[in-house]
């Protein structure tokens, strides 16, 4: 329905904080220093596509499982929608592997994959001559940044690396030694194919570093995503047995894609599609109501200030009439 002439893919893990369950199976120690559990997520625009339940130990790219998530859901991606629709892998450090790369590559997909800072790239980022710096702005923030090509010592091939800087953080401007530093590689403008199906599709300005900065710093809009997640449903999972806990996880993610469309299809006009569960219940689903029997009808009853606020008639008629699509 939404018919996108560009897929950008997030995937990331998400802490479960259960700290209070000691004894439960799979409870495992986490990196944010909590028990917990670490299911592995893949999100595209507000929505949780694709999840593996894991235990809280698991890192990121723990085994194989982001390799067959991505082969199974670009595959999905290209048959049930478009075979030749560009598709870019957005991930953090956690799945910085040359062994995904390979698979993004040979998948014909684009990713941006923040890196891991070593010495030698610090060294080197040191002895850079500073006309090469370049600085790349948009209305939240000022970046400093480089380009170059860099070869892991276990890789077998360079890759494009873009090392960047904040000027700014909020209105304060930072010292030299106060700047966080962040190292990103990708393999959009590489010429490879990705770079011939962006082109295609009226995406090329995301070949230059600006656009891959900025794709990159969007992230932090999807760690959101895991907080809707959270304050839909419940972090602390009910279960004693793992199965029971991965049962109740899978059902939650359900229901909470099934909210986020709700919220689109039919409460648009009502309230804004990025409200937390807790502002939708609140004003949408907390609300008075009386249902009567009068003429062989049955008549739901609401104070005319919730109808005018909820614009009830709309949700009422929207409700009725969900959206209609038809598979090609």
């Amino acid at each position: 329905m939404e018919n996108p002439e560009l897929i950008v893919l997030n995937v990331d893990t998400m802490v479960m904080d259960n700290d209070e369950a000691e004894k439960r199976y799979g409870v495992q120690p986490t990196y944010k220093k909590v028990k917990g559990f670490q299911p592995l997520q893949m999100t595209w625009d507000r929505y949780v596509i694709d999840a593996v339940f894991r235990g809280g130990e698991k890192h990121s790219n723990h085994g194989d499982t982001v390799e067959k998530m991505v082969r199974h859901v670009v595959d999905k991606i290209r048959k049930k929608y478009r075979q030749e629709i560009p598709i870019v892998i957005n991930t953090d450090s956690g799945l910085f592997d040359q062994k995904l790369f390979k698979v993004y590559e040979d998948l014909k997909v684009g990713y941006i994959c923040c890196g891991k800072l070593y010495d030698d790239i610090k060294a080197y980022i040191k002895e850079v001559d500073c006309s090469l710096w370049q600085q790349y702005k948009n209305k939240e923030q000022v970046w400093d940044y480089v380009e170059f090509m860099d070869k892991r010592g276990t890789w077998d091939r360079s890759r494009r690396a873009i090392f960047c800087r904040p000027v700014y953080e909020g209105i304060q401007q930072l010292l030299d030694f106060a700047r966080p530093d962040t190292i990103l590689y990708t393999n959009l403008g590489m010429g490879q194919k990705i770079d011939e199906r962006l082109c295609e599709a009226g995406y090329e300005e995301l070949l230059k570093a600006e656009k891959v900065i900025e794709c990159a710093h969007s992230r932090g809009r999807d760690e959101l995503i895991h907080r809707a997640l959270k304050d839909f449903g419940h972090e602390e999972l009910p279960f004693k047995r793992f199965a029971p806990n991965a049962a109740y996880y899978y059902v939650m993610l359900l229901a909470f894609f099934l909210y986020e469309t709700f919220k689109k299809d039919v409460c648009s006009e009502v309230l804004p599609v990025v409200s937390y569960a807790t502002t939708f219940r609140r004003r949408v689903i907390d609300i008075a109501a009386k249902i009567v029997r009068t003429s062989g009808k049955i008549i739901i009853k609401v104070t005319s200030t919730t109808w005018k606020q909820l614009k009830f008639d709309v949700l009422w008629t929207k409700s009725g009439d969900p959206p209609q699509f038809v598979w090609e």
